[in-house]
């Protein structure tokens, strides 16, 4: 099974979009740093930690990591510790897809030969394992489109809407 490591933005954003329990019955073994699930998931009940926690893994960082993912946050400042931690856990996992909305952790990843991933990926995948309707994944769609605090590709955002549209008419 493939593995997917998560950085809390892309959580945040299927939160949002009420399609986390959808995105954790993907076909992947879905990771996330201990310290990201502890400390930037601040805002998720108790309910959806619980629902996070039977579909991914918390994982602790090694000492090694923890250590490599400070050397790269002191060459690249302008990534958060926790960019670093995500980035660290990706790298001692060969082959995984990094999932980020993240543009900074998406270059490094990038530029390190990872695969990367973000949210409208994960709305690909849902509708592809029929894991909700067409319908929900739209107006998931129009709500990162309408909320500022959802930061993704305006020009990429506005196509998939129009894709998921015409996937209704159908």
């Amino acid at each position: 099974m493939r593995i997917i490591v998560s950085d809390s933005s892309c959580l945040i954003d299927l939160r949002k979009a009420s399609l986390l329990e959808a995105f954790l019955q993907l076909p992947y073994e879905i990771l996330i740093p201990n310290t990201l699930f502890e400390e930037e998931l601040l805002r998720f009940t108790e309910d959806e930690k619980r629902l996070l926690l039977q579909g991914l893994q918390v994982v602790d960082l090694p000492g090694s990591s923890v250590l490599r993912a400070q050397q790269v946050v002191h060459g690249l400042p302008h990534l958060s510790i926790h960019d670093g931690f995500a980035f660290a856990l990706a790298e001692v996992n060969p082959g995984c897809i990094l999932l980020t909305g993240d543009g900074r952790l998406r270059a490094l990843g990038a530029s390190n030969g990872m695969e990367v991933r973000g949210v409208l990926w994960i709305i690909d995948e849902i509708h592809t394992n029929t894991l909700t309707n067409v319908g929900v994944l739209l107006e998931a769609l129009r709500m990162f489109s309408s909320d500022p605090s959802v930061r993704l590709p305006r020009r990429s955002l506005v196509a998939y809407i129009k894709r998921y549209e015409g996937l209704m008419s159908a």
